[in-house]
């Protein structure tokens, strides 16, 4: 928070650059990556569509950012400072994906943005698969929900060769990059912000391209289920009943509850097609949620204790808090249809984010599995260092919680004496 509100002041007085004194102590290092975030973080402007005039010219952007730091711990600070910036850029760029109008981002555009990142990262690989592909697979739900659209769905698969002896992580995202709600139709007030139902989606990409740049050693695959969810006279209608890629089905009792049939085939295809162990899912999924926690914490939903704890305290080193909530088999009866195997859409109105969250739980074959709901913190958090709009939430976390697995010792260069 200090850093953007100084970060707001240089860019106020037209600076190009800012140096921050390292603090000292044993949390030097945290404290110096979170000044280096804040600062970078706070930089960030979305300008693409504004025309200028010669009277009325671009703010100065920061050019020059520096850190002066000594002592026994330099390394060590130095090394945080530097992973801090790395995620915090990052953040920027899935910020920018957020921000894009759904136009201009279509899932084509998203999945040439993950070519892009195994282009320039020689461990990343990228596969996408189109609207045939994915309904050859199996994939009824990303099936049912694209289908009201002339946008073409893509399904985009990337793997990082990493190394490292722990499991194979698995991360989803959604990529709903415009949501009308379908033929249950959205109020027509806010819904220009429905071009951010993607922000799981670019967290999970530029979270990935951040940990291709620090070469941090883990296997990751991800699959982002990339689609708008349209009305016409082709979309999928209550009551429509979808058969899932691993083969159960569900009524379509509500189009808007639609990110939760494209994420039950992305962890299916994780865990079966490309062989996660771990999985994490990140999706703005449930208005439940924002109601619950508001913009402070996104909900953490997971079926494994020890899983759900690793993935917390990424979150919390992070500053991307996550606050649990659980599981039980009482919620699960809400996910039973009454002519399919389970139902979108339950007909109480009962822990709206938990149902979601078990519903999805359907779908990951038993793997330890942790479900982060963002849609009350990856737009207008309000907080100093991203202000309104695109938070970018999740990259951030995902980068910390790759490192924790990668074995990152963060304070390697000393006890903090």
């Amino acid at each position: 928070m200090i850093a953007a509100l100084v970060a707001k002041r240089a860019a106020a007085l037209e600076a190009r650059s800012l140096a921050w004194l390292a603090p000292g102590g044993a949390e030097a290092a945290e404290r110096a990556a979170a000044l280096i975030e804040g600062t970078i973080l706070a930089g960030y402007r979305f300008e693409r569509y504004r025309t200028r005039g010669d009277d009325d010219p671009p703010p100065p952007a920061l050019e020059r950012l520096v850190l002066v730091t000594g002592g026994e711990r330099r390394e060590a600070v130095a090394s945080e400072a530097g992973a801090a910036a790395v995620a915090a850029e990052a953040t920027n760029r899935a910020r920018e994906l957020q921000n894009l109008p759904a136009n201009v981002l279509t899932p084509e555009a998203l999945a040439a943005r993950a070519e892009e990142i195994a282009a320039a990262h020689e461990r990343v690989t990228a596969e996408v698969l189109d609207r045939e592909a994915i309904a050859a697979r199996g994939m009824g739900g990303m099936t049912a929900v694209s289908q009201g659209s002339a946008a073409e769905p893509r399904l985009i698969v990337l793997r990082y060769a990493g190394g490292g002896n722990g499991p194979r992580i698995g991360l989803v995202g959604k990529a709903v990059t415009f949501d009308s709600g379908g033929i249950s139709i959205k109020p027509s007030a806010g819904m220009h912000e429905m071009k951010m139902d993607m922000s799981g989606g670019a967290a999970v990409l530029e979270a990935i391209a951040a940990i291709a740049e620090l070469e941090l050693e883990l296997e990751l695959v991800a699959a982002v289920p990339a689609t708008e969810n349209m009305l016409s006279g082709s979309a999928v209608k209550p009551g429509d009943v979808i058969t899932q890629l691993n083969g159960k089905t569900v009524e379509v009792n509500n189009t808007d509850a639609e990110g939760r049939l494209i994420l039950a085939d992305a962890l299916t295809y994780c865990v079966r097609e490309l062989g996660a162990e771990r999985l994490v899912d990140v999706a703005t999924l449930t208005g439940a949620v924002v109601i619950a926690l508001g913009s402070t914490y996104a909900a953490l939903i997971s079926n494994d204790d020890d899983w759900a704890a690793v993935v917390a305290a990424a979150a919390e080193r992070s500053g991307e808090l996550a606050w649990r909530l659980p599981l039980h088999p009482e919620y699960k009866e809400l996910t039973k249809g009454i002519v399919a195997d389970l139902t979108n859409a339950a007909a109480k109105r009962k822990a709206g984010t938990i149902y979601a969250g078990s519903f999805l739980e359907e779908f990951v074959d038993e793997v330890p599995w942790a479900h982060l709901d963002i849609a009350g913190t990856a737009w207008d958090t309000g907080r100093e260092y991203v202000g309104k709009g695109a938070s970018g939430f999740g990259t951030r976390l995902l980068v910390s919680l790759a490192r924790d697995l990668a074995g990152v010792d963060r304070l390697a260069e000393g006890d903090g004496s």
